[in-house]
C-alpha cells in the first residue's frame, strides 16, 4: 500500500523522485521507465482537457492552456476511468488561477463548453411528436396548467460575459473583432440527434426555460420569463423550443386532467 500511494503521488508530480522499491523486468533503470510512464500520462490527461476546452485552448494559446491544465491535472486527478467526464472542475480552477485572471470570461467560456460534451453524452429522448404539440397548443384553457418536460441535453449558462458570440467566433460563424466580451449573454445548449447547438437567447427566455426544467408550469415560467424582461416573447420562446426538438414530453396537471373529463 505504502508503495501505491507514493506511485500515485509521484505520477502526477514531476518534482517528486521515482519511487524506491520499483523493479523492471528487463533489468532497466526504473527511474527512466517511470519518467516515461509519468510522461505519459500527463500528456494523456492534458490532451483530454484540450479536447473537451478547444475554444480556451485557442483563446490562451495551445502553450499556455497546456501548462495551467498540466497544474489542473496535478491538482484534480481524474476519479473515473472515463476521460470525458475529467474536468467538471476546470471551470473552477481557471476562476482562481491568476495568470487567466486578464480574461475574465474564460472560465464562463469553460463552462459552456462542459455543457456542450455533456449534452453530447446525455440520454438519447425523442421529441414530442408535432401533431401532439398542434393537437396540445389548439387548446389554450389548458396551457397555463401544462408542463413541459425537457430534452436531458437541454442545459443553460447565464454569464456576464459574451460566451456565445466568443463560441462563435471560434466556429468561424462570427469575425472576433465584433464581439464584445464584457457583454452578458444567456446560452442554450441542447442536442439535436448528434449535433449540439448554442444559441444566444434572452434573459426572459432564458428564466422562462430554467422554470420548466424546475417543473413549474407554463403559466409559471411564462410569468417568470415576464419577470426578468418585461418584452419576453411567450410566443417565440415556445417556438425556439419546438424548433430545437426541446421538447420530451407533455405533462398536465392533475386540475388540467379533471376539465378534460
Amino acid at each position: 500500500m505504502k508503495l501505491q500511494q507514493a506511485f500515485a503521488g509521484a505520477l502526477l508530480d514531476p518534482q517528486q523522485a521515482c519511487p524506491a522499491d520499483l523493479i523492471t523486468a528487463n533489468g532497466s533503470d526504473p527511474a527512466v521507465r517511470f519518467a516515461v510512464y509519468r510522461n505519459n500520462v500527463l500528456s494523456s490527461l492534458v490532451d483530454a482537457l484540450a479536447s473537451s476546452y478547444p475554444v480556451v485552448s485557442q483563446l490562451v494559446g495551445e502553450e499556455f492552456f497546456r501548462a495551467m491544465a498540466q497544474l489542473f491535472v496535478q491538482q484534480q486527478p481524474p476519479h473515473s476511468p472515463l476521460l470525458v467526464n475529467y474536468g467538471d472542475d476546470f471551470a473552477g480552477f481557471i476562476e482562481g488561477f491568476a495568470p487567466a485572471s486578464s480574461l475574465p470570461y474564460l472560465a464562463d467560456v469553460a463552462r459552456l463548453e462542459r455543457l456542450r460534451v455533456k449534452a453530447y453524452h446525455s440520454a438519447d429522448c425523442a421529441p414530442v411528436a408535432a401533431a401532439q404539440l398542434a393537437e396540445v397548443l389548439a387548446e389554450p384553457a389548458q396551457l397555463q396548467a401544462l408542463r413541459l418536460q425537457l430534452q436531458p441535453s437541454l442545459a443553460l449558462l447565464c454569464s456576464s460575459y459574451a460566451v456565445v458570440s466568443l463560441w462563435a467566433a471560434h466556429q468561424g460563424e462570427l469575425t472576433i473583432s465584433s464581439v464584445l466580451p464584457l457583454q452578458a449573454e444567456q446560452a442554450l445548449i441542447v442536442r439535436q440527434q448528434w449535433a449540439v447547438r448554442v444559441q444566444a437567447i434572452s434573459l426572459g427566455c432564458a428564466a422562462f426555460i430554467d422554470s420548466l426544467q424546475q417543473g413549474l408550469t407554463l403559466g409559471e415560467a411564462a410569468a417568470n420569463g415576464f419577470a426578468h424582461e418585461p418584452d419576453f416573447d411567450l410566443s417565440a420562446s415556445l417556438a425556439l423550443l419546438i424548433q430545437q426538438q426541446a421538447i420530451s414530453a407533455l405533462l398536465p396537471t392533475t386540475d388540467c386532467l379533471r376539465s378534460t373529463l
